[in-house]
């Protein structure tokens, strides 16, 4: 039986799209992916992103058992300050990467990890909890919409009398929206668009209470529902990591180009294989490239140097409906991970010219 959101409802009446996403039964695009896109890089879009994974940790030793599990440095995290990270596994793999929420400074924290991978990073957090730090999950009754677009926060403001036009990205708030109690309001998203993400308590009528509430605010500049469709291809034109794609049990952090979330000056688990990796330099790296033959790159393909030998796969590509390029993410051995390098994508037992860009793509 699939999941549901608060929101599976109204997504089944506005027309969507449907399928199932990490076991969810979620909107993949309402109108098209093209125009949903469009929507969030001109203006404003909402997406359901209910289907994620909420803990809190709390207690004295919340902070200890954050900094044992993470790789980025929780200590520097104050209340109202978000920050990027990941769990690892003893073999420096990912297990899952996540953001950290500080609630209380050193008291408590929410982290928000993928939903695929909720029971997994569930199990995760409560084998290391040695210190019997307190520890809830909350996802079942958690809803998140995320308002994204450079008119997202204009709408949202209409509606609270939280700060959110002056809110610095990577941090929240919390307070009343919509009249809704105890909403938590973040600089976040997952689209390099701006915009906010919205968490609330999925009791009563809050759920409906808040959508209502954002497209009446938003029908005047056109505020649209966006399906998790063009969520791939916002994320993918800035080069963002999607779990199961370019991150996963088998990449590491430094591979996947996340050293800047790696802090050694810290224990976690793997930081000793992970400082070996970094001494010895990895022998592989995620890269950005774009296509210069015709074609696009899909997940799985083999990229191979101009000889023909395997040098990498890809884990994510797409035409980009912004860029109006073909663009794709993947693993390439280091010597051909620079700037400018050409490599070869098999597409259909045909070696398809491209080459390795930075990323975000432009």
């Amino acid at each position: 039986m699939m999941k549901t959101t608060p929101f599976t409802a109204r997504h089944i009446e506005l027309g969507a799209k449907m399928a199932d996403f990490a076991g969810f039964h979620m909107p993949i695009s309402y109108t098209g992916i093209q125009e949903e896109h469009a929507t969030v890089r001109n203006n404003a879009g909402v997406f359901d992103v209910s289907h994620m994974g909420e803990f809190i940790v709390k207690g004295p030793h919340a902070l200890d058992l954050i900094q044992r599990i993470t790789s980025n440095d929780a200590a520097k995290l104050t209340k109202g300050k978000i920050q990027y990270s990941c769990f690892t596994n003893d073999q420096g793999g990912i297990i899952d990467d996540l953001l950290v929420y500080c609630l209380e400074d050193n008291e408590a924290y929410m982290l928000v990890v993928n939903a695929g991978n909720i029971d997994k990073d569930w199990q995760w957090v409560v084998q290391h909890n040695t210190q019997q730090a307190e520890l809830h999950n909350i996802s079942d009754r958690t809803g998140l919409l995320a308002v994204q677009g450079p008119n997202a926060t204009k709408i949202v403001q209409s509606l609270t009398e939280m700060d959110i036009l002056n809110l610095k990205y990577y941090t929240f708030l919390k307070g009343t929206f919509a009249g809704v109690e105890n909403v938590l309001i973040s600089a976040t998203g997952y689209t390099g668009a701006g915009g906010v993400e919205i968490y609330f308590e999925d009791s009563g009528n809050h759920a409906e209470t808040i959508w209502n509430a954002l497209f009446e605010a938003g029908a005047r500049s056109g505020l649209k529902p966006i399906g998790l469709g063009a969520r791939d291809t916002l994320r993918l034109e800035m080069g963002f990591c999607l779990y199961g794609n370019d991150i996963d049990d088998t990449t590491s952090p430094l591979e996947a180009g996340l050293g800047w979330i790696t802090k050694f000056t810290k224990d976690f688990t793997a930081r000793g294989i992970l400082e070996q990796q970094k001494a010895a330099g990895v022998s592989r790296k995620l890269v950005g490239f774009e296509m210069i033959g015709r074609g696009i790159a899909r997940q799985g393909y083999e990229i191979t140097d101009a000889q023909g030998t395997v040098i990498g796969k890809v884990t994510s590509g797409t035409q980009s409906p912004s860029l109006a390029k073909a663009i794709g993410m993947g693993y390439v051995s280091t010597a051909h991970a620079t700037q400018g390098s050409p490599i070869f994508i098999q597409i259909r037992n045909q070696a398809i010219e491209a080459k390795v860009v930075k990323v975000p793509f432009e």
